[in-house]
């Protein structure tokens, strides 16, 4: 453990980097937990760039619990377009259903009950506590994994997440963690552009496969082209995207049995 002189330097260099070059966005504005949920989920494989795209147009046609519970698979669907990584959607209108039924519409405030609800787990659940409630939650996302292994494992390999997640509790601002983790996340945005990327070094670290010609890009292709509304069969979307009817049905039966699509007399579709 660091000694309590290099915790305070440590704090002290990453808030000066903040107070300087904090990043603007419209989640960090609001203390909604809703709406905070939503940029959370989000956020969890997708660039900010793209997230900033969307999230203002979500919360503008889902702005509360009972409202996403309520919706329609499609309309979700349309609304998370461009996003990827589909699933969320699913996940997100499961959560406003248990939040609604179990919880009567407000999001928990404990770790351990936010973890349990539908595609958010430990470090979604820290994550939430400390924006939505400004609880002093430990948690550790790409961009503070790798402020932590740039300070502190600097001559490491295979640094592991209980480690870091040690400093993490250590180091953290109790007072205000929801401004130290904004502060973390910033630091970390920042030294994937100066330096070679410390999350390398993480026993954690998986490098994307390729999206060319991956099952996942013949999913989106699909989904998008389900979502105009008309009915597809599987020698239809396989045609149009000029693969194998094998592959597509496979495919097609996947995405079916996770909820994304039915399969009725004229072919697949989108309830």
């Amino acid at each position: 453990m660091p000694s309590p002189e290099k915790i305070l330097s440590f704090r002290q260099e990453i808030y000066d980097y903040y107070k300087k070059n904090r990043r603007s966005f419209p989640w960090r504005d609001t203390h909604n937990p809703f709406h905070i949920l939503i940029s959370e989920v989000m956020l969890q494989q997708t660039q900010v760039e793209r997230v900033s795209g969307k999230y203002q147009e979500f919360i503008a046609t889902f702005p509360d619990f009972p409202t996403l519970a309520r919706a329609k698979l499609n309309v979700v669907l349309r609304a998370w377009s461009g996003l990827g990584y589909n699933r969320r959607a699913i996940a997100l209108m499961k959560l406003a259903k248990t939040v609604v039924a179990e919880h009567g519409g407000v999001l928990p405030k404990d770790v351990d009950k936010l973890a349990t609800l539908p595609g958010i787990g430990n470090a979604t659940a820290g994550s939430l506590a400390a924006f939505a409630f400004n609880l002093p939650s430990v948690f550790a996302e790409t961009n503070i994994r790798r402020v932590f292994i740039h300070f502190f494992f600097k001559d490491s390999k295979d640094v592991h997440d209980r480690d870091v997640l040690r400093l993490v509790e250590a180091t953290l601002d109790k007072t205000n963690p929801r401004e130290w983790y904004y502060a973390l996340m910033d630091y970390g945005a920042m030294l994937k552009k100066k330096v070679p990327n410390p999350n390398r070094k993480s026993a954690h670290y998986k490098k994307q496969a390729s999206f060319e010609n991956s099952d996942r890009k013949i999913r989106g292709e699909a989904l998008r082209m389900l979502l105009a509304g008309k009915p597809l069969s599987t020698g239809e979307i396989a045609g149009a995207l000029q693969e194998g009817p094998e592959r597509v049905g496979r495919i097609l039966e996947r995405m079916q049995r996770e909820g994304f699509v039915k399969e009725g007399g004229r072919g697949y579709y989108i309830p």
